[in-house]
């Protein structure tokens, strides 16, 4: 009897929850509840979409399958990665899933690596087989690091994904500000450029061309009355060094051949100049007044 009546709710309880569960509306179209299935609705066969893991490629999927199963990336049980492979690929073409080559390509490698790992070692030295699997380790470690090191980048803040740059245009409008001089200080500025200019002044040195033939004429055109002329009469000082040298070679040469007397009175003095020609001259006229 009391069995009887424990059972009693249980039941109750079943028949309120088929009940709520008749009553729930399927769906709501514009905010109205639809308790019924429309006779006229069409689904097509393949309106049902099974979305898988996404995967960029052979070994992401085959890293997936390892970490999922707490495998050990350096000693890989094939037997079991193989055929969780291949469950993975029949999964995608039972759902009319185009499969791309390098799936293909896995899966060949990894049943080829199963069949070597089978095969007999022959002479029973298995420590000197080349493991089947080493060149496929490696290229599983070499693509976890690469992921990693990619998942690294993409964390970063990114322009444009994480936040936007808000560029701020601030007009401003600010008077010029003339610095406030005097005249004292226009002038002390002016004969700073000045100074400047004259100090970065470039020295032009021109060639002069003198010649020593040319000033022993004009000597001796000058010596022509027959008087005693200095020697500083002789040449223009403003005319440089290079002058008074050619002056004075000129005189050397002429005293060289005879052509002027050259007369001082001690060292250092002044130098007097005289034509020999005109004294010569005027003694052959006196000479000629005596006869």
């Amino acid at each position: 009897m009391s069995s009887a009546n424990n059972e009693a709710p249980d039941g109750a309880a079943d028949l309120t929850s088929a009940t709520v569960a008749a009553s729930a509306p399927l769906a709501r179209l514009r905010g109205e509840p639809m308790l019924e299935m429309p006779r006229d609705l069409y689904i097509p066969p393949d309106a049902l979409r099974i979305f898988l893991e996404t995967f960029e490629g052979p070994l992401d999927l085959l890293l997936y399958l390892i970490r999922r199963q707490n495998f050990e990336v350096l000693d890989i049980p094939m037997a079991e990665m193989t055929r969780q492979y291949m469950d993975y690929i029949a999964l995608m073409r039972a759902n009319q899933l185009e499969l791309a080559a390098e799936y293909l390509l896995m899966a060949a490698l990894l049943i080829e690596i199963k069949s070597r790992m089978l095969l007999p070692k022959p002479g029973g030295n298995i420590s000197s087989e080349v493991d089947p699997r080493a060149e496929l380790v490696r290229r599983l470690l070499e693509y976890e690091q690469m992921k990693q090191a990619a998942q690294s980048l993409a964390a970063l803040p990114c322009a444009g994904r994480d936040y936007l740059l808000v560029l701020v245009e601030i007009e401003c409008s600010t008077a010029q500000r003339l610095p406030s001089v005097t005249a004292i200080d226009l002038r002390a500025a002016w004969s700073s450029a000045m100074t400047r200019a004259q100090q970065n002044r470039h020295h032009k040195v021109s060639r002069e061309t003198l010649s020593v033939r040319e000033q022993m004429t004009r000597i001796l055109r000058r010596l022509r009355h027959g008087e005693f002329v200095d020697f500083a009469d002789l040449y223009r000082s403003e005319k440089g060094a290079a002058e008074i040298v050619v002056c004075f070679l000129a005189v050397l040469e002429l005293a060289r051949e005879a052509l002027i007397e050259v007369s001082q009175d001690e060292s250092f003095s002044t130098i007097y100049l005289k034509s020999v020609e005109t004294r010569s001259g005027q003694g052959g006229e006196q000479n000629s007044n005596a006869a």
